[in-house]
């Protein structure tokens, strides 16, 4: 019987170990995501530099590099918003003209954060260590949704 009871509570706080404790929406507790990361997608090699948070905000950079010459850019920025965080970007071509329109922005509402992810809709950032992150974005085309997956490094 107190085998029994010993592997009931095992397992009941390895459960509770394996759920992450959720975060308030603030930008100090994203603060890992900050730095110049590095990694591959769409067949190419990706940079994407993200600062410290200030002024309520976080902003990054990003830019898509396929045979040696730029495919896109991105300014992308994560605010408070009301209790909140909003991330927020806009996708601009090699030649810096704009692909939504001058008010439109590509809007990724925050659904949580725990220690090692912060979870917006259609967009996660996961922390793997203090030198590595995966972000996960959701791209729709014709109708169908699929999640890209980016690993970086920090330099």
């Amino acid at each position: 019987m107190k085998k029994l009871i010993l592997i009931l509570l095992l397992i009941s706080f390895s459960c509770k170990a394996q759920t992450e404790t959720k975060l308030e929406p603030k930008l100090e507790n994203i603060a890992w995501i900050s730095g110049t990361w590095h990694g591959e997608a769409f067949g190419g090699k990706t940079e994407e530099i993200w600062s410290e948070p200030s002024a309520g905000s976080m902003m990054a950079t990003f830019k898509l590099i396929n045979d040696g010459k730029v495919t896109f850019y991105e300014i992308e920025i994560i605010r408070e918003v009301e209790n909140s965080l909003i991330l927020q970007l806009k996708h601009f071509g090699s030649d810096l003209k704009g692909w939504e329109t001058k008010d439109e922005t590509v809007d990724f509402p925050l659904k949580e954060i725990t220690p090692t992810k912060v979870v917006f809709e259609g967009m996660t950032f996961e922390k793997v260590g203090d030198k590595e992150m995966n972000i996960y974005v959701d791209i729709e085309e014709n109708g169908t949704v699929e999640t890209v997956k980016f690993n970086y490094t920090k330099q």
